[in-house]
């Protein structure tokens, strides 16, 4: 398994703004993708990530040349919600634990 994960800044008064656009456009296009096994959407004060899960390395690669996420990308950069650099690592998994309760506490704190 496979970890992607994208770091950014968004203009602080824009910020609900980014959060639809997680929402209605990155994660259905991620749900799109073949391998793709989940997306977590991060914070803190200054900063966003999405912490990307997939079933191997292909899927990644694949990813980065797919239609859907160019689209996608290229819709986020129009918007002027981003700012500085962005930042991607990609991570093999190689160990570790989660729990099978995290998918319910995730869904409540969403509520």
């Amino acid at each position: 398994m496979i970890i992607r994960l994208w770091r950014t800044r968004v203009v602080p008064t824009r910020m609900g703004e980014y959060e639809r656009f997680e929402q209605e456009l990155s994660l259905p296009m991620f749900r799109q993708q073949a391998g793709f096994l989940g997306v977590l959407f991060l914070r803190t004060k200054k900063d966003c990530a999405a912490l990307s899960m997939w079933e191997d390395m292909r899927a990644v690669e694949a990813l980065a040349t797919s239609q859907t996420y160019q689209e996608t990308v290229h819709k986020l950069q129009a918007t002027g919600l981003l700012v500085e650099q962005q930042a991607l690592d990609v991570f093999e998994i190689r160990g570790g634990h989660v729990s099978s309760d995290i998918s319910t506490l995730m869904l409540r704190k969403n509520e």
